[in-house]
């Protein structure tokens, strides 16, 4: 039951968002916004409990939600095949500055101890 009750919270805020985003004229799309208002209502605890029973249920079902986008990308083999190695370079490019990104993040936050070698197990 919990399950149910957080998969519609997810369609209410999903929904909530995109009513905002077309009636505000806003320039992201409205699933941006639920997700917004998704973080904020994960801070009362009846929604989390709800969230978090039907995010279990749906990570455990994870690799059913990427049939979509496989049966998409065969449908658009033509358009891969004009500019594949464009979308390779981007992809290439994009994962690399992530993984900077990323390390340069946790090299700022990671405690200084570690770096003055006074780490203790």
């Amino acid at each position: 039951m919990k399950a149910i009750r957080g998969f519609t919270w997810l369609l209410l805020l999903q929904t909530a968002g995109e009513l905002l985003a077309r009636g505000l004229h806003l320039p992201f799309p409205g699933p941006v916004v639920g997700m917004a208002m998704l973080v904020l209502a994960l801070f009362w605890s009846p929604v989390r409990g709800d969230i978090e029973a039907v995010a279990g249920f749906l990570l455990s079902h994870l690799s059913l939600l990427f049939v979509p986008v496989g049966v998409g990308v065969i449908s658009h083999l033509d358009r891969l095949q004009d500019s594949g190695w464009q979308l390779a370079v981007i992809l290439l490019l994009s994962t690399w500055l992530g993984m900077a990104v990323t390390a340069l993040v946790l090299r700022a936050l990671w405690p200084r101890q570690a770096a003055h070698g006074t780490e203790h197990d």
